[in-house]
């Protein structure tokens, strides 16, 4: 999930818990509302936390003689 379609869900969310006023037997409206406002948010934070350059999967730049190597880490089992 991408952090654009993350503030969608949000956005959606918001609209259906605090501008929809709709009296619907079988569900709350408000209660699904909220669910994609909590789903907007942990898919937010998490595509934050996989672009971070905290992240374990993040490349690592050297500058070697005017030229940029980009390594990755690769962790393997060898048997």
């Amino acid at each position: 999930m991408g952090i654009g379609f993350s503030i969608f869900l949000f956005g959606i969310g918001a609209i259906l818990t605090f501008a929809v006023e709709v009296n619907a037997s079988g569900f709350n409206i408000n209660t699904v509302g909220i669910i994609l406002m909590v789903g907007g948010l942990l898919g937010l934070v998490a595509s934050l936390l996989f672009w971070s350059s905290f992240s374990p999967w993040s490349r690592r730049r050297t500058v070697a003689a005017d030229a940029i190597v980009e390594e990755r880490r690769i962790e393997r089992d060898l048997p």
